[in-house]
């Protein structure tokens, strides 16, 4: 195994996609101690990572905004080569992280790529999401790649940056009482397919609230509206113990109030591996996205998906009508979801904040409505 010196990551995707690379992380400073290693991601998921203790610096890209023309994406490319990596690992299949990762100069290229860019690479990987989880395709990069032998998984990591945990410690205690067990909700996906219905989330809500529970509702601001409407559905629409935090947070305070949660009832999403990532108990609905390649990286977490014959689609809307739209979805009954939620709450609310994590324990328990309903 060649002993590199200054390594740089490459993984510009969203949240999840993000929380998923960690592992690679510490697997590479377990096995180049010594080495400069550097990750490259998007300037708006800061929060995220910038603060790992398994890198030595946080290269942030602004995808969206100054980095985003030609001009200065050949800047910024120019302003990469000045680091003289030696090994570059590129874990984000699109044009733009290949390009970065191609003409970076390092002398050493891996990981995945798009055509045309793969001939400036030494080594292009298959992402093989599809068929095994993500993250054992980023290790196969690794291993296939580097030579790598000793795997260090420690699950999902996201280091809390201190001003966040303030801020998030002032809002909690602003919206609920010391001894008050609060079960999170997220119901946004970036994909329609991704999403439970909204009256389905608002029936799991009003059980929890006559229980005593707290409800947070948690997402982006583009969730604002999705939130808005799913809480006009509920019976106790007017509780006290409806809290919203949707839009309102930053990524860091995100993984801070999450943190302090009982459970989190979520779709496949990027605050679901937020989640995961601080050890909250997780129920999650799987419509469009392939099980084994994004389940919630935890053993304590449950998955619930139907049998459907198009399972997974990968399609962004769905394109069946009738019956038959988002029937994936449609088709994952609140009585179901619900029973995981007490079952995992039975076992663990008394946690909350204090989530003990079981190195090496990461396979959810998947529950396929097809073979429960033939036990």
């Amino acid at each position: 195994m060649t002993d590199y010196k200054n390594i740089l990551v490459i993984n510009l995707m969203h949240i999840g996609d993000l929380m998923l690379v960690t592992p690679v992380l510490r697997t590479l400073r377990a096995n180049y101690p010594q080495a400069r290693i550097s990750l490259l991601a998007d300037k708006k998921l800061a929060d995220l990572v910038r603060l790992n203790p398994h890198i030595d610096e946080c290269l942030l890209i602004d995808k969206k905004g100054k980095d985003n023309s030609l001009p200065n994406f050949i800047k910024y490319i120019w302003g990469l080569r000045k680091y003289k990596f030696d090994l570059v690992i590129n874990l984000h299949r699109n044009e733009r992280a290949s390009a970065l990762a191609a003409f970076s100069g390092a002398k050493h290229i891996i990981g995945y790529s798009k055509p045309g860019f793969s001939l400036l690479f030494d080594q292009v990987m298959p992402n093989l999401k599809a068929v095994k989880h993500q993250i054992h395709s980023h290790f196969d990069v690794l291993t296939q790649g580097l030579g790598i032998e000793k795997i260090d998984d420690g699950g999902l990591e996201m280091a809390l940056p201190p001003e966040s945990v303030i801020s998030a410690d002032k809002i909690w205690q602003e919206n609920f009482a010391a001894d008050k067990k609060v079960v999170a909700f997220n119901i946004g996906a970036s994909w329609e397919t991704k999403r439970w219905i909204d009256a389905y989330f608002a029936q799991c809500a009003d059980q929890l609230l006559a229980k005593g529970y707290g409800v947070a509702f948690f997402g982006g601001p583009m969730d604002t509206e999705m939130v808005a409407k799913c809480i006009s559905k509920m019976q106790h629409k007017d509780s006290d113990a409806i809290k919203v935090f949707t839009g309102k947070l930053t990524l860091g305070e995100l993984g801070a109030m999450l943190k302090k949660c009982a459970l989190f009832l979520t779709t496949d999403s990027g605050p679901m591996h937020v989640g995961v990532s601080q050890n909250v108990p997780v129920v999650t609905m799987f419509g469009a996205s392939p099980v084994p390649g994004f389940y919630p990286y935890d053993a304590r977490d449950v998955l619930v998906k139907t049998p459907e014959p198009c399972h997974p689609c990968g399609i962004h809307q769905c394109p069946l009508e009738g019956e038959r739209n988002m029937a994936c979805m449609k088709n994952i009954p609140v009585v179901v979801v619900m029973k995981y939620v007490w079952e995992l709450l039975g076992k663990y609310e008394d946690m909350a904040g204090n989530m003990p994590r079981e190195y090496g324990q990461y396979e959810c328990r998947v529950v396929d409505l097809a073979e429960s309903q033939q036990a």
